[in-house]
């Protein structure tokens, strides 16, 4: 509502159409193109005729608009003129859900009307449903009335004639579905329709299409498949009949297609949301899964699931992009049996070669981060695992990190894979201090052509992948790591500070804290913090910031509706230890200011004091250090049974 009309009817142009219909979808003369070329049904299916609003019907919503503009109506008014005018829109569905002004206030109507007059209006448009949801202001109605049927379907008794409404609509999208899934508009409504089948929210970005960021954080943090328990927490009551209808029809009817559909940005997304629905149920993915990757195979069984004579053309459509997220939730909701049949026929002996590619690369770190057995990662180890300097090198970090995840989770090739990273960071003949700070700036030391030159890059944000890297390594045994534990201890005082204020630096040290390196190693970092005490909190202010801006994006171990960071214990694999790390730090650095300030009173009146009370005063200072220290590092991860951890006190 509220948008004002351009001249004409009701927003429609002289000859009844509007001008800001989608382009693809109207070829000028009101009849609906095709998407693409390769459709098999297209001729048997009517094509779609837009008439014009009438002037009377134009007027007529036009008052109803101005009506709830004016906020005159009480409530139980306003559900009985949404039924009224739902009834004169009867047989006019697709002609005032297409107009750009009256689409407005169809929304409105579908908003606030009852679920009868809802449903009896869907029903009156099923046979062009899918039109209005290819349309830019019809797939805004669209999708407002598939909102009000999830608000309605906790009714039990409305959950009948729902079901029945979403029937209709279901079977006349399955003739003939390649459109409404290639079609940008069409996409997302069918999208909505597939989760409200589920019983899912409707907007929920988990199903629409996560970020990458939160699909990265979840395999970083070992979960076997993030897709367990399909948002249970939000599940409502949903039609899963009419899911496997709707997804299994959508398959055969586009089965012939189906290549296209594999490289099309918009049926990718689609596919993408029936897959993840479907996951854990085994017996309708096994039968999607292997049409989806081009197999004509009738009738499958296991062990023959994927046709070999596929499997070069579907490696090369790995490295387009639609195909390439579609692959990836392939291998998160396979079953395992076609998980193992992909594995062997489809990337044994290409694994490399995909990795190196821009889009191929996150296939094999879905690959990766859902292997399920130490075979199978031996058999990645020996196609990757001495790659890793040229994977860095090309920017396929990625992989890289989801290797080392999963050689954690499946406690195999563990310090292996700390050598080869460790190896790929610089030369036998260097020394191990520069390793940390190299992985770190990762991109800026491997685009470095000297790299024995390189520097740190003061300055400069550190880069997320690398940090992410570090929180991985520092949960390995410590007698593996020994290289990463040396090299952050020997970082200078002013490198540890700038890496403090960092969000994924400040989360590095967090895990080297967390790590199970001796108190020796810890103390080493934390007495950094002392040497400039009013440099670190001045900085304080700058690092939260920076902290907040990373854990947008990654979520905090503070809330447990956000993705956990690698900096927090693995969600499968252990319960975490909450850290309070900068708070600690803070407090340990306020006593040392304190000593700091009664040293400088005191250093006055030094020389008037004998010897034997300024041997007093140090020892008092280094007691106060030293209960900092223990403060700090008695967070409950140091193991108190290992070297340097004893009961006796620290020395300095």
């Amino acid at each position: 509502m509220g948008k004002k009309a351009r001249k004409g009817n009701g927003g429609v142009d002289g000859d009844g159409y509007n001008k800001n219909v989608l382009r693809q979808a109207s070829d000028g003369i009101g009849k609906f193109k095709k998407s693409y070329k390769h459709r098999k049904n297209s001729d048997s299916q009517t094509p779609v005729i837009r008439k014009q609003v009438e002037p009377e019907t134009a007027k007529y919503f036009s008052e109803i608009a101005s009506l709830f503009e004016s906020q005159g109506v009480d409530v139980e008014e306003r559900a009985v003129i949404c039924g009224n005018a739902l009834e004169e829109a009867r047989g006019k569905e697709f002609e005032l859900a297409t107009d750009y002004i009256i689409s407005h206030t169809l929304q409105t109507l579908l908003d606030g009307c009852d679920v009868d007059n809802l449903c009896s209006f869907l029903r009156g448009c099923s046979n062009v449903f899918p039109a209005i949801s290819m349309d830019r202001s019809g797939s805004h109605v669209a999708e407002t009335a598939l909102k009000s049927l999830a608000r309605h379907v906790q009714d039990t008794e409305a959950y009948n004639v729902i079901e029945e409404t979403l029937r209709m609509m279901c079977e006349m999208i399955v003739v003939n579905p390649d459109d409404l899934m290639c079609n940008c508009y069409g996409s997302h409504v069918l999208r909505s329709l597939l989760c409200l089948c589920k019983g899912v929210p409707l907007d929920s970005s988990e199903f629409h299409g996560a970020k990458a960021s939160k699909t990265l954080a979840k395999r970083l943090n070992f979960k076997v498949s993030p897709l367990d328990g399909n948002d249970s927490q939000h599940l409502q009551q949903g039609f899963p009949n009419l899911l496997k209808f709707l997804v299994s029809g959508m398959i055969n009817s586009t089965r012939a297609d189906i290549k296209t559909l594999q490289v099309d940005q918009y049926s990718s997304l689609v596919l993408q949301t029936a897959l993840k629905l479907l996951a854990g149920d085994d017996q309708e993915l096994l039968q999607i899964i292997p049409v989806l990757l081009g197999c004509n195979k009738q009738n499958l069984v296991e062990g023959e699931f994927i046709d070999m004579t596929i499997a070069g053309e579907a490696l090369e459509s790995m490295k387009e992009t639609a195909f390439s997220h579609l692959m990836e939730v392939i291998l998160e909701v396979a079953p395992e049996s076609l998980y193992n049949e992909m594995f062997t026929k489809l990337f044994k002996n290409s694994l490399f070669k995909l990795s190196s590619h821009y889009c191929g690369n996150f296939v094999i770190q879905a690959l990766i981060s859902h292997a399920r057995t130490k075979d199978q990662m031996e058999l990645i180890w020996e196609e990757l695992g001495l790659n890793f300097g040229d994977l860095l090198g090309m920017g396929r970090s990625g992989v890289i990190a989801s290797l080392i995840a999963a050689c954690q989770r499946l406690q195999t090739h563990e310090y292996k894979c700390c050598q080869a990273l460790a190896a790929a960071f610089g030369s036998k003949n260097e020394t191990s201090k520069f390793i940390v700070p190299r992985i770190l700036f990762l991109d800026s030391y491997f685009s470095c052509e000297d790299k024995s030159s390189w520097s740190w890059a003061g300055g400069v944000k550190m880069q997320v992948m690398g940090s992410l890297i570090l929180q991985a390594i520092f949960k390995f045994r410590s007698e593996w790591i020994q290289p990463y534990l040396l090299s952050i201890a020997s970082m200078a005082a002013e490198h540890v500070l700038e890496t403090a204020k960092d969000a994924g630096g400040a989360c590095v040290i967090d895990a080297f804290l967390a790590s199970d390196a001796s108190a020796k190693q810890k103390r080493r970092l934390v007495v950094k913090y002392a040497t400039k005490p009013d440099q670190w909190r001045s900085k304080q202010a700058s690092k939260q910031s920076a902290y907040n801006e990373f854990y947008v994006a990654f979520g905090t171990s503070e809330s447990p509706t956000k993705n956990k960071f690698l900096c927090d214990a693995s969600m499968d694999i252990s319960e975490p230890k909450e850290l309070n790390t900068r708070k600690e730090i803070d407090s340990s650095l306020n006593s040392i200011s304190m000593v700091d300030d009664t040293l400088a009173e005191k250093k006055k009146k030094r020389k008037k004091r004998k010897r034997d009370v300024g041997s007093e005063d140090g020892l008092g200072s280094k007691k106060v250090m030293e209960n900092a220290v223990k403060n700090f590092l008695s967070s409950g991860s140091i193991d108190k049974k290992r070297r340097g951890a004893s009961k006796h006190k620290l020395k300095f």
